[in-house]
């Protein structure tokens, strides 16, 4: 219930709320305006065989230049609205990191980009060429083995490079941490440390990594300002993930929504009135990628409150295991006040924002869960 906090602290909430949301929402509309604007449109037909020219000309220069392109276009419209909300949450004290380390990360995210997004485009492409007609049909296998992979893979080589992470000391969190994961039957390989605190303030804690990768990982944030119960409580679920088999069910069901979002490229791709209109002679032309990169950005818009919805349903299941493995309600409702006014949320946001964007109930609908659970198991 929003009595569970403090005038001031529901206020400042909303205000962030207010104040970011609209930069938040406007780079995601530019960015999709942009992919729009180019891949329905002559536009993007050139902008390829323009920086393919720059290459030589061929169709392998404008297969990868095209992508560099996009890549990086899509980033350089979205920089400006990015670092309006890093100002913005700087304001209310949640950035800790200097604009040369964010400056760093950004050019880190888009290297990484690069160079999972220029081989795979190029094999999609090779093998359109080589299979004009069926080519989603392999493509579709090879998008959810990536997928699955990624998962995996995410990590040991993703994780590391935006986060340093060191063993928990060994002591009473630790064990305590390693006796709930026992107790609840979840096998994990190490507890470790993220130095979260180069960037931010917010609390948070998280299980990763699918079977022998598998570890818990907690913000030194949080080990620094919350109570060693509510570390539990927030490890608890994180767990419950971990015991629903969530992680997985996630990687299955995104490699198979990859595997139908290429079916439906596919489709998309094989009307000649878009190749027409993208200013492309058929899909293995390379001057079709910003058609494809359109695409698949309305198909992710499009599937977004979906995705949301589901989100929010296996967060609820998460924090009921937390509550049914501790059997502690009362922490987990303090966890949930220190959490909401370290991260600076709107403990109760409008309807139609959760609908749309939020993957987490809001804190007043997770006490007010918390309170029923309690309830019914007084």
């Amino acid at each position: 219930m929003v009595e569970d906090f403090t005038v001031e602290q529901v206020a400042r909430g909303r205000a962030l709320r207010r104040a970011q949301v609209p930069w938040v929402v406007g780079g995601r509309v530019v960015g999709l305006g942009l992919l729009v604007g180019l891949g329905f449109t002559p536009a993007g037909a050139g902008v390829v065989s323009a920086v393919g020219g720059w290459f030589g000309g061929s169709w392998t220069a404008e297969v990868l230049a095209g992508t560099a392109a996009l890549v990086v276009l899509g980033e350089v419209v979205a920089l400006p609205f990015a670092a309006r909300v890093r100002t913005v949450r700087a304001g209310y004290g949640l950035v800790t990191q200097r604009w040369s380390g964010w400056a760093v990360d950004v050019l880190r995210t888009l290297a990484v980009t690069l160079l999972l997004a220029l081989p795979v485009v190029f094999a999609l492409y090779a093998l359109i060429d080589a299979r004009p007609d069926r080519w989603w049909l392999p493509a579709a296998g090879g998008a959810a083995a990536l997928v699955v992979a990624l998962s995996f893979l995410h990590p040991l080589l993703i994780e590391p490079l935006f986060n340093r992470f060191g063993p928990m000391e060994p002591g009473p969190q630790r064990s305590a941490l390693l006796a709930l994961a026992d107790r609840d039957g979840v096998r994990v390989r190490e507890v470790l440390v993220a130095d979260a605190s180069r960037r931010t303030t917010a609390l948070n804690a998280y299980v990763s990594g699918l079977g022998s990768t598998r570890r818990i990982v907690a913000y030194d944030t949080l080990l620094r300002t919350a109570e060693p119960r509510e570390v539990e409580l927030v490890v608890a679920h994180e767990l419950g993930h971990v015991k629903h088999r969530d992680v997985l069910t996630g990687t299955v069901l995104g490699a198979v929504g990859a595997a139908v979002a290429v079916c439906a490229l596919g489709l998309l791709t094989g009307l000649q009135p878009l190749l027409d209109r993208a200013g492309a002679a058929g899909a293995a032309d390379p001057r079709s990628l910003p058609l494809l990169a359109a695409c698949a950005a309305l198909i992710g818009a499009v599937s977004g409150p979906a995705q949301c919805a589901v989100s929010r349903r296996i967060e609820a299941r998460a924090d009921r295991h937390a509550l049914e493995l501790t059997g502690d309600p009362e922490q987990f409702i303090a966890m949930q006040r220190r959490l909401a006014v370290a991260n600076v949320s709107d403990v109760d946001p409008p309807r139609m924002l959760t609908l749309l964007f939020a993957t987490h109930p809001s804190a007043v609908r997770r006490i007010a869960a918390a309170r029923v659970w309690q309830a019914a198991h007084a």
